[in-house]
């Protein structure tokens, strides 16, 4: 087997062997099983060991990196801090700040078992459309119990800067999106201008996961209807929680749907609650008010069309070497057209 990038397991045995004071690590197998533009993600399996007895190792992308974007430290921090409440995420075993070790900070949580979801499930599991319903409503109450979360209580108090937040969002993507203009996309800039003049009034403040949808999450592979663990928590911070729910809403497509955002048609499949099921669940496990959701998801659009053009910008200059953006620039003027329709027809 090739010695995977950014993780050498002559490097990482010996490092766990001393770090877990148990010599079976000193020898291991190191798997590669999530790379691109986030996070490294890694099996570590010692040798002669089984898949019960693996951990997981996360790292920053090899090369240059935004440092605030990739921050170990973090990710580290609010997995740890979660882990006594009632959101379900890995257990941590270690977090290693030392730059001369993997060439930048790392952490080693527990591996979980469980099914993850792309773009369809596995023959057999959830075929039936009230265990469908129940992979959605439970990702709905999941996300509810981490905007529950005291985050004073569990020592994320300083985890971020909750006021001023969605305006704060608007201007980074807008600044983003002036910083990787592929060209001339006046919709864009209308879109961004809208979002600036008509941000509303937050109702409060929690952690927010940043990207939550259904293929960052591990499903139980016995009970479809249970979330193992929710992952890729690289974006994390304090904030707006309806933010989350607006991006989650991008993910969702219905029936009869073809978005240009959506990376998988799962959520089409029959049983799974619609957009509007999924925020009136929330709104009754929360209490929040959604009266501006649309705000929330015409922003989400706007982001996610921001994000797409760094990709195609990126792609140009020949820094996405090896991967496939082909068709990236078309998905942008159709997210476009949903943010602007979220804001003027309240579509959702």
């Amino acid at each position: 087997m090739a010695t995977p990038v950014g993780a050498d397991p002559t490097v990482v045995g010996p490092y766990l062997a001393s770090t877990f004071d148990d010599e079976r690590w000193r020898s291991v197998t190191v798997e590669l099983i999530a790379a691109g533009m986030s996070n490294l993600t890694y099996v570590v399996t010692p040798e002669g060991g089984s898949a019960e007895d693996a951990v997981i190792l996360r790292r920053p992308p090899t090369g240059a990196v935004l440092a605030t974007a990739h921050d170990m430290a973090r990710e580290h921090r609010v997995i740890s801090a979660l882990g006594p409440t009632d959101v379900p995420v890995p257990r941590t075993l270690h977090l290693c700040t030392d730059d001369s070790v993997l060439g930048a900070p790392f952490y080693v949580m527990e591996r979980v078992a469980g099914i993850h979801v792309v773009s369809e499930f596995p023959p057999g599991y959830a075929d039936q459309p009230e265990q469908r319903r129940l992979v959605g409503e439970r990702l709905i109450d999941v996300l509810a119990d981490l905007h529950s979360v005291d985050h004073d209580a569990v020592g994320l108090s300083d985890f971020g800067r909750p006021e001023g937040f969605a305006a704060r969002q608007v201007r980074r993507w807008t600044k983003q999106w002036d910083a990787t203009r592929d060209r001339e996309r006046p919709g864009l800039d209308a879109l961004a201008a809208r979002l600036a003049e008509t941000v509303p009034t937050t109702q409060r403040s929690s952690i927010v996961h940043g990207d939550y949808r259904l293929d960052n999450c591990l499903l139980d592979p016995d009970e479809p209807g249970r979330i193992r663990a929710v992952l890729d928590w690289e974006m994390s911070t304090l904030g707006d929680p309806l933010t989350d729910i607006g991006m989650m809403f991008v993910y969702w497509p219905e029936a009869g749907e073809e978005r240009a955002s959506s990376m998988s048609p799962v959520t089409t499949l029959p049983g799974f609650p619609t957009r509007r099921e999924v925020a009136e669940r929330y709104a009754q496990r929360t209490g929040a008010d959604l009266s501006d959701l649309n705000w929330y998801v015409g922003f989400a659009f706007f982001k996610f069309a921001a994000i797409i053009a760094g990709i195609v910008a990126r792609s140009a200059a020949g820094a996405m070497a090896g991967k496939d953006t082909s068709g990236y620039a078309d998905r942008i003027d159709p997210c476009v057209e949903l943010g602007r329709a979220a804001l003027d027809d309240g579509v959702i």
